[in-house]
């Protein structure tokens, strides 16, 4: 997966090779929650959001234009990859889950961690749409989180948000 994410982001631009760590950290953070057609995906996805807001696995941006920009296409090329599985309603929660840690991130506000995790558990499924409302509108993750749990686990999950509270900033 790792390698899949640096080759295709240096065939893409030299910029972004440059930018590749030397001893990128191989560790899976929300995509073991996903089915597996949606992993590499995500995990692309998911190394954008930590080169805009936190601590990357593959990637060290050399300034915070190179993050801004890198972070974005890692976004498309991830959700690109999630078009060409041929799920439009996989795509349309990873839109919104981009629109939302966006919102939460521009408010300083919490919930990241269980958006994530019931996303990469339900992607697809089209159950996400009143615990994503809970959160926008009133702060309130537990639904997110709760829908997370009961799709794959307590363990998985609890695995998960450990993983990406060491990631974030």
């Amino acid at each position: 997966m790792w390698e899949t994410i640096a080759a295709e982001a240096t065939a893409e631009s030299r910029i972004w090779g440059d930018a590749l760590k030397r001893n990128p950290v191989q560790e899976p953070v929300f995509s073991p929650l996903a089915d597996e057609r949606f992993r590499l995906g995500l995990e692309t996805i998911y190394e954008g959001y930590l080169v805009h807001y936190g601590t990357p696995r593959v990637f060290e941006p050399s300034d915070p234009d190179t993050a801004l920009l890198l972070g974005d296409y890692l976004y498309a090329h991830g959700l690109v990859r999630i078009a060409n599985v041929g799920d439009v309603a996989a795509v349309s929660d990873l839109s919104e889950l981009i629109s939302l840690c966006s919102q939460l991130r521009a408010e300083d506000a919490e919930g990241d961690a269980a958006l994530w995790a019931a996303t990469s558990a339900l992607l697809g499924e089209g159950a996400l749409d009143e615990p994503r409302a809970a959160l926008r509108l009133r702060g309130d993750a537990s639904q997110l989180e709760a829908a997370a749990r009961a799709a794959v686990g307590d363990d998985a999950v609890d695995q998960a948000v450990a993983a990406h509270t060491g990631r974030v900033d």
